[in-house]
């Protein structure tokens, strides 16, 4: 009876204890990662390089009947470090993101370039053949004394100083939910310095008088404007960590025509004073990139 009594209780804890062959407990699985959102506030910081070009023309002119004298087309680059920063706002709907981004770029783009309008060639003894194109020439009482017109030359200097822009962007996460490819485009405005610099050499001297004076000449007309045009490029911008993101952002920007006028010292070949003015129109190429915080 002892025997029988043992051995049910032997079975009774046999039973009772965990099996060595039971399946283990299954952790339970980690929770989702949670889905980037484009939506909200963000800003920073971005630097790159800027190639720009001026499409420019010198003009020389007779400062009191206004007959063109000389003129030049000159294209010359732009080119510099640009750095500043940015601001906007994102909506996010299922993969398609709608923008507002605005910015501000200080430049160190800047560039020149030259045209000489031609003197005038001994040979013929009147003073419209001693004459160059934009000045007067001296005809003496012999031929040793003709002395003929030097060139003139103008030379114009442009710096990009500064500039911004206002775009609205569209951009799909079609890719992936972190990755934003978008295209861009709005408002653009700059500032932009100018200075342009006639210099010449005025023969000084009654006309069939043997004896002249030569006189070095030169004048400059220099100035600052705010010019506002377009933009249009595209980017993408994905999340480093956390808040962050980073980005690189390709921009043309079209900020239009600039222009001058003033009256020189140099003495055109009619006796009048030669009047030189330029018109130029600026463009400007921008690679950059960028890192951005956002307000999530």
């Amino acid at each position: 009876m002892k025997r029988a009594a043992l051995a049910l209780i032997g079975l009774s804890a046999l039973a009772t204890a965990p099996s060595a062959f039971a399946a283990p407990r299954r952790a339970p699985p980690p929770p989702p990662l949670p889905v980037w959102n484009w939506t909200g506030f963000y800003g920073g910081a971005n630097i790159g390089y800027s190639w720009g070009n001026s499409n420019s023309t010198l003009t020389l002119s007779d400062a009191t009947t206004g007959a063109p004298l000389f003129a030049a087309n000159n294209s010359f680059s732009l080119d510099g470090i640009i750095g500043g920063g940015q601001i906007g706002y994102n909506w996010q709907s299922t993969n398609w993101v709608f923008g507002l981004e605005a910015d501000i770029q200080g430049s160190g783009e800047d560039g020149n370039t030259a045209a000489v309008c031609p003197g005038g060639a001994l040979g013929t003894r009147t003073v419209a053949g001693l004459s160059g194109t934009c000045s007067l020439g001296h005809l003496g009482d012999t031929a040793p004394f003709d002395v003929a017109a030097f060139p003139v030359t103008d030379s114009l200097s442009e710096k990009l100083e500064w500039f911004g822009t206002v775009r609205a962007r569209l951009g799909s996460t079609f890719i992936r939910p972190t990755l934003l490819a978008y295209i861009t485009g709005g408002f653009a405005y700059g500032g932009i310095s100018a200075t342009d610099t006639i210099s010449g050499t005025n023969i000084l001297g009654m006309q069939n008088t043997n004896g002249s004076t030569l006189s070095p000449v030169a004048a400059s007309f220099g100035g600052n404007t705010t010019r506002g045009g377009w933009t249009i490029g595209g980017g993408l911008e994905g999340v480093l960590w956390e808040n962050w993101t980073g980005k690189i952002e390709y921009l043309y920007i079209d900020l239009g025509t600039i222009s001058g006028s003033f009256i020189t010292p140099v003495v055109a070949p009619s006796g009048n004073f030669v009047a030189a003015s330029f018109s130029s129109h600026i463009t400007d190429n921008v690679l950059r990139v960028g890192l951005n915080y956002h307000l999530r």
